[in-house]
């Protein structure tokens, strides 16, 4: 079974971490991730920097900047990666956007994924239907999982859709605005958050954007099996050693 649907049946509400790959420096990669599960963290996503990234607000846009400006590149996290699961058991995400994969070749990227221990992508460029249609086969021949994003503004028949050709969570987008620019949870965002639970959906949902502290990650895990922090982690390590993590992750789940 793959790692992330293991997880995904823990009796516990999630915490997922998200950081750019070669930020702050080219060769943290490994540590932060050994240093995060060691702090409790559930599961990582490893951001793979893009020189035009849609969905990411300033902080992760300046991380990715200085990620590609270190020599993080494809390649050199794949070497980084070889013999991570030496060390790490919880399951680890690769996400990024779909034209450094293409420009890879999608099978050679996949099958590269299984080689090094990863459990899923997370593409928010790629749209489900071309997913579907055109890479579904080859994800699922090297155990992957594509993790899809929705938002307030998804229909219902989409989310269904979505549903439905998922084998592992939902990416719940908590807005439609940019990563890192939300403070606390609003009664629209909650009543999201209830509506999208009342669905009864296959998949669990996981929450990002907006999440930075105890309380968000309280009010996001309410209705979701968890939660996702990218911003509020990446301006942590800006400002911060990597050997400090578990200060980040205990300020996050303990009230």
């Amino acid at each position: 079974m793959n790692r992330i649907n293991q997880k995904l049946q823990e009796d516990k509400k999630l915490l997922s971490i998200y950081f750019t790959a070669g930020y702050p420096n080219l060769n943290d990669t490994v540590t932060i991730i050994q240093n995060l599960e060691k702090s409790g963290v559930d599961m990582i996503e490893i951001g793979l920097p893009f020189s035009d990234p849609l969905a990411d607000g300033p902080i992760i846009q300046a991380s990715s900047s200085q990620a590609l400006k270190n020599g993080m590149t494809t390649d050199v996290l794949f070497n980084q990666l070889q013999t991570i699961r030496k060390s790490v058991k919880i399951p680890l995400i690769i996400m990024g956007y779909f034209n450094p994969m293409l420009q890879y070749g999608v099978e050679a990227f996949c099958k590269k994924c299984q080689e090094v221990g990863i459990d899923g992508l997370i593409i928010p460029d790629l749209p489900v239907d071309v997913y579907h249609e055109d890479y579904q086969t080859i994800f699922e021949k090297y155990g992957l999982i594509n993790v899809f994003l929705i938002t307030p503004q998804t229909s219902e028949e989409r989310i269904r859709y979505i549903d439905s050709i998922s084998n592992g969570f939902i990416y719940m987008v908590s807005s439609a605005s940019v990563t890192g620019s939300q403070s606390g949870f609003g009664d629209e965002q909650t009543n999201y958050f209830k509506r999208i639970a009342d669905m009864n959906l296959n998949n669990p949902q996981i929450v990002g954007f907006g999440i930075n502290n105890n309380e968000t990650f309280t009010q996001a895990t309410k209705f979701a099996k968890g939660a996702i922090i990218g911003s509020a982690f990446v301006k942590y390590v800006t400002n911060n050693a990597i050997d400090t993590l578990d200060k980040f992750t205990n300020a996050i789940l303990k009230p």
